[in-house]
């Protein structure tokens, strides 16, 4: 199998600002059609114009992992004070602190979008990621495609069968699946995608509509790990080891 991943951005007074990205593990028969989408995806992103798209195809050398794919749930959500009461609640159910749910969302909320995500000790709330400009990138992982249909039948029942929604759902679902990361936030910096998710191994994947207002074009990824996590066996986990859901 393939890993194909794909960054784009623009540079703005000698900054390079992050405009999309995209990646997944795939047969190889597939890239070409793989290449054209995030191509495309790339050069019609709401967030402008890229001045820079980078696409890397590798050979996948390990045997990839499994994990479970988490159970999706669609929330009703008026507004976005509502969303921040809903995914209070439901991150302090899993021992995440008030402390660092407000540091998240301080991150959440700021004009510097990231390119990856933030890492939040879930008691202190301190920021562990190495890099706060790069955060953390999940990656090299996919699903094959007879579960990718069942994925799709799935998803097609609630109306949301979507390669957004499953892009998301396989990041979240690889994310979950290690034993110290407690919960994920997810808001689109896309400014008309406004509807966010919070996942969890104990909860699932919570998809909230209005989680944002349309035209705000902040957003990123937090992760919520325990306290004591080894942080670089953590990243070389999501950055590098390749997993399949099923």
């Amino acid at each position: 199998m393939i890993s194909i991943r794909m960054r784009a951005s623009k540079t703005k007074n000698r900054r390079e600002h992050h405009i999309s990205g995209a990646e997944g593990i795939y047969e190889k028969s597939a890239i070409s059609k793989i290449v054209k989408a995030y191509t495309e995806r790339a050069l019609n992103h709401p967030r402008g114009k890229p001045d820079k798209i980078v696409i890397s195809i590798e050979d996948v050398k390990q045997k990839p992992k499994k994990a479970g794919i988490l159970p999706v749930k669609n929330l009703k959500c008026s507004s976005s004070d509502e969303a921040r009461n809903i995914i209070s609640q439901a991150l302090a159910n899993v021992g995440v602190s008030k402390r660092a749910v407000k540091n998240a969302f301080r991150i959440l909320t700021s004009t510097k979008t990231m390119r990856g995500a933030s890492l939040i000790l879930q008691e202190s709330g301190t920021r562990m990621e190495p890099d706060k400009e790069r955060g953390v990138r999940v990656s090299r992982l996919g699903i094959k495609k007879p579960d990718e249909k069942k994925l799709s039948k799935m998803l097609s029942r609630i109306k949301i069968n979507t390669d957004t929604v499953k892009e998301a759902l396989l990041l979240a679902s690889k994310t979950a699946s290690y034993p110290d990361i407690i919960a994920e936030i997810c808001i689109s910096d896309d400014p008309d995608y406004t509807t966010g998710y919070i996942s969890s191994k104990e909860f699932g994947y919570l998809r909230i509509p209005n989680i944002k207002n349309r035209g705000e074009m902040h957003g990123g990824r937090v992760f919520f790990v325990k306290e004591g996590v080894n942080i670089k066996m953590m990243i070389d986990y999501l950055e590098k080891i390749p997993v399949i859901m099923a």
